[in-house]
């Protein structure tokens, strides 16, 4: 990697990501071999007054620094007082101090990137009647706010991308890392073809699924959501029956993988249906697990044997409710999004980081000759 860099580095954490950019910023001082005392992380603060309104303060100079900033949409665990009433802040509420932050570094930045793991309104990104296209609104205002790089995690749909075709858009997916985490959970699966199948709990899954398929060797299934379009529950179309299309399972473990969790009751359908079938163990791999509807129906069907684990990322906001359960297995990103960051700052490519190929390959040959809770990679 070339010594020279893009500029100064800063590291922002909104609020709610307090424990994210530290052990990012734990990284980037061992790398640069920074001491104790030193810090890449900028200070701001996102006050609020007591009507719920609110402002923007960095209490740091930016001027001519390359700025990454880190933010969770979704982190319902952070709150603020309105009217004396205690409030969780909603996807709007972090995409508002989000804006008020790049607005007080008042362009003085040399670069602005913005992290952010699951895209705010990411699921409204078409249109189909006469309705919103939030996410790629939220694109074009930032990128006019002066927003340089967008770095999201797999994101819903990445077209939306095409709302902001001459500014950077990264869509990185932790497919090495969950499979990293994998072997570590569960050191005696067997990854080979005849034992291990991929599913897809819908069609809108099926690019990630046969990334796995393909990278692995190993077969893929899919199953199709038949939906009651006359009605609308909770701003979707309620699914009526998932239907299997795909190869025998009877007897293998089957990996179901998607972009997120949100109430469950997909993932919870199909994998009752793969016991059904015959499958031997389900693992489910999502990116962000959101658990929207709570805990309970998850704890129950873990109790009645309808899935072993739950692997999800830490990018998103994780309950220690969740983190207690002996179900959930969380993937620690932070490493890989330490790496990004270092090497966008020495303005050199992220093409090796966005395609794991080799290193899954390398994890998989480790894993065969009876490594498997003892690997030790480098992201």
């Amino acid at each position: 990697m070339k010594d020279t860099l893009y500029g100064p580095l800063s590291v922002i954490g909104m609020r709610g990501c307090e424990s994210f950019v530290t052990q990012i910023d734990a990284y980037l001082k061992e790398w640069r071999r920074h001491g104790e005392g030193d810090t890449f992380l900028a200070e701001v603060d996102t006050p609020r007054f007591g009507t719920g309104e609110g402002k923007g303060l960095v209490r740091t100079s930016l001027r001519g620094h390359d700025v990454y900033i880190i933010c969770d949409m979704f982190n319902y665990g952070q709150t603020y007082k309105m009217y004396g009433v205690e409030r969780p802040m909603s996807p709007d509420d972090h995409y508002a101090d989000l804006k008020r932050i790049i607005s007080a570094i008042m362009g003085k930045a040399r670069r602005v990137s913005v992290i952010m793991p699951m895209l705010y309104e990411g699921r409204q990104h078409k249109r189909s009647s006469r309705e919103s296209l939030d996410c790629a609104v939220m694109l074009q205002e930032l990128v006019s706010m002066g927003v340089t790089n967008f770095i999201t995690f797999d994101a819903h749909d990445p077209r939306v991308q095409n709302a902001i075709p001459l500014s950077g858009f990264d869509n990185v997916r932790p497919t090495y890392q969950m499979l990293k985490a994998l072997v570590k959970a569960v050191p005696d699966i067997s990854l080979d073809k005849e034992d291990l199948m991929i599913i897809s709990p819908d069609e809108g899954a099926m690019e990630r699924c046969m990334y796995y398929s393909s990278v692995l060797g190993i077969d893929i299934g899919m199953f199709y959501k038949r939906r009651d379009y006359s009605v609308i529950v909770n701003g979707r179309n309620p699914i009526i029956a998932h239907e299997y299309l795909g190869r025998d399972i009877s007897g293998k473990d089957v990996i179901i993988v998607d972009d997120m969790i949100s109430s469950g009751d997909s993932i919870i359908d199909v994998a009752y249906q793969l016991k059904e079938k015959g499958a031997k163990h389900i693992y489910n791999f999502a990116s962000f697990g959101l658990f929207t509807d709570g805990l309970e129906k998850f704890d129950k069907a873990y109790k009645d044997g309808l899935f072993n684990k739950i692997f999800t990322t830490n990018l998103v906001y994780r309950p220690n409710e969740l983190l207690e359960k002996d179900w959930y297995v969380e993937v620690n990103m932070c490493k890989y999004v330490s790496y990004i960051i270092d090497t966008l700052n020495h303005d050199e490519t992220i093409s090796n980081l966005l395609n794991p190929v080799n290193r899954i390959h390398n994890l998989l040959d480790k894993h065969k000759k009876n490594l498997g809770g003892q690997i030790k990679m480098d992201i």
